[in-house]
């Protein structure tokens, strides 16, 4: 059996490779003539796979996605041609669910004094809400898709977008009852306090980003953090310059997120082959692998989160690639000359820094037993 795998899916070679041969590429350079006698083909969110894709006289008869979303899959196609598909759906909601709060501790220290908005409650919305809920922060949640019974908090659009920070969870849709291509619009915009945050750590396209960007050069006080941008790898630079806060669609990117998702790969790939349940490298949840932390007495839940994790660190390293101003504000204009931009926002994302998940740490030095439980709560060990 050969297999065809995007170089940047974690231990795929060797977790894969003892059901047959690996060959691995760049994910946005697969294209029809890597696919010549292809069994299994294992992808990323960057791979559109598709009838141009995999063509008429494909071999491919398993396609798996190391990822949440499948936007980027003609699931239509795929299903015609009775290839089986599988995913990784709630693979990295720790990982998301934890970058959204960095981001909160970066940017608006008094964030759990606030209500916080969530538009889309699956996985990592959910994940985020229970790590809210435990923090006793006041939350608002949209999602048309669930019910009251599944979701005590749901309420209207308008007053979820009418939050002092909202969060945006959802997957990207064109069709049925509730798109979401583009729903975050001027009106959406203008239901928004003048001071609130806008986190879109979900698809770059819920946004529209040319009402958005009107929107911010009409000077409004609106603070914007993207970690998802529509048309990646172009990314709109002048929206980069506009933003409180950017990131190169990292926030999923925790080594146990992304191993966790080539597991799961694993084992639809093994039911589908009838195969005994597989032996994995370990158990991403229950890994004993911790590192030791010691705080002051005086450090705060935010303080010491953004020890561990500072997205503004990676904001920094964007401008520079990017070629922005490298100065602490966000005041900097562009060099809108820059021609290899895309390539540099995938180098970031492919060479980006091992981030571990909250459970990895074990927190010392803490006396606060309230302190402790809010760590607890979000999944840290406190000696």
């Amino acid at each position: 059996m050969r297999i065809l795998a995007d170089e940047n899916i974690a231990d795929v070679a060797d977790l894969f490779g003892q059901f047959g041969e690996v060959v691995l590429c760049t994910g946005r350079d697969i294209s029809p003539k890597h696919l010549v006698d292809i069994d299994v083909l294992l992808v990323r969110s960057v791979t559109r796979v598709n009838r141009q894709l995999l063509g008429a006289n494909s071999s491919v008869r398993f396609v798996g996605s190391a990822t949440i979303g499948t936007d980027h899959i003609d699931l239509g196609y795929v299903q015609s041609r009775q290839i089986e598909f599988a995913h990784a759906p709630g693979c990295n909601a720790n990982a998301v669910a934890q970058y959204i709060i960095a981001v909160l501790c970066h940017s608006r220290p008094a964030w759990r004094g606030q209500t916080i908005g969530i538009v889309g409650c699956g996985n990592v919305g959910g994940q985020l809400l229970d790590y809210l809920q435990g923090l006793n922060v006041d939350c608002r949640v949209y999602d048309p898709f669930l019910n009251a019974s599944q979701c005590a908090l749901l309420t209207d659009f308008e007053r979820v977008m009418a939050a002092d920070i909202v969060c945006l969870h959802t997957p990207l849709s064109t069709t049925g009852p509730f798109p979401t291509l583009r729903m975050i619009d001027a009106t959406a915009l203008k239901q928004m306090k003048p001071d609130a945050i806008l986190i879109n750590a979900g698809r770059g396209e819920v946004i529209d980003n040319d009402e958005l960007l009107a929107a911010l050069n009409a000077d409004q006080a609106l603070q914007v953090v993207f970690d998802v941008w529509e048309n990646e790898p172009v990314i709109n630079l002048e929206l980069l310059d506009k933003v409180r806060l950017g990131t190169p669609h990292v926030a999923g990117h925790s080594i146990e997120g992304k191993l966790r998702g080539t597991e799961m790969l694993l084992e639809a790939f093994c039911r589908w082959q009838n195969y005994a349940e597989p032996t994995l490298g370990r158990d991403t949840d229950t890994d004993t692998d911790t590192t030791r932390l010691a705080v002051s007495s005086h450090d705060s839940l935010e303080q010491i989160i953004l020890k561990i994790y500072d997205p503004g660190r990676d904001y920094a390293e964007m401008f520079r690639q990017l070629s922005i101003s490298t100065d602490d504000s966000v005041g900097g204009r562009i060099n809108k000359e820059t021609d290899d931009k895309a390539e540099k926002f995938d180098v970031l994302r492919r060479d980006y820094p091992q981030r571990r998940e909250f459970s990895h740490y074990e927190i010392t030095g803490i006396t606060d037993k309230l302190l402790s439980q809010d760590l607890k709560t979000l999944g840290f060990k406190v000696a």
